[in-house]
């Protein structure tokens, strides 16, 4: 099933709003007792310049979680408080808007990976959904790590990597993302 992204807000950043976005923060959606808080690698600059995640159109993110099953319909960037609701957060890798991920330093993913174990151990969620495998071998030292369930944890926190689901990854579908969040979603009703 391919979803289009609904219509988000009357707000479209300029240029100058996407300059000013740069190294600018996203609040994380966290609480305890989460089934999964999903992992950016970082924020976008479209997504700095809105505030809420995963917030580019065209980004996959939205449509993939509601096509895997997570959420009973389609919601936007702007709908990001009602996750937790459904028992489900986001956090970032690394805190700091970039135009790309490749801005960001080796050095600035063990930072990010030291941080997001603290953010995990203090809020003890269910699973870790770190969405770019590349984000999650750069933070967490882990330099074969596929797709899927990992054999590492956080204290009793499952880890689980998931493909990057910028619009700029063309390595995967829509419908190869939708499948890939429903296996997440079935594993975890399964433990």
């Amino acid at each position: 099933m391919i979803l289009a992204m609904p219509a988000l807000s009357p707000f479209k950043p300029s240029k100058a709003d996407l300059l000013a976005a740069r190294d600018k923060t996203v609040p994380d959606i966290l609480a305890t007792g989460l089934s999964v808080v999903f992992v950016g690698i970082n924020p976008g600059l479209y997504t700095a310049a809105i505030g809420h995640h995963f917030g580019r159109p065209g980004n996959r993110f939205w449509p993939a979680l509601h096509a895997g099953g997570f959420t009973p319909r389609l919601l936007t960037p702007f709908e990001e408080n009602d996750l937790l609701t459904l028992k489900l957060g986001i956090t970032n890798v690394v805190p700091r808007a970039t135009a790309t991920a490749e801005e960001i330093t080796l050095d600035e993913f063990s930072a990010g990976g030291r941080l997001l174990d603290k953010k995990i151990r203090k809020f003890r969620p269910r699973t870790m959904a770190v969405l770019g495998i590349g984000a999650y071998r750069a933070a967490f030292g882990q330099p074969k790590a596929a797709l899927g369930l990992q054999e590492e944890s956080i204290g009793d926190t499952a880890i689980w990597v998931l493909p990057n689901p910028s619009g700029l990854n063309a390595h995967f579908s829509a419908a190869d993302f939708g499948s890939l969040f429903a296996e997440l979603r079935r594993w975890i009703q399964g433990h």
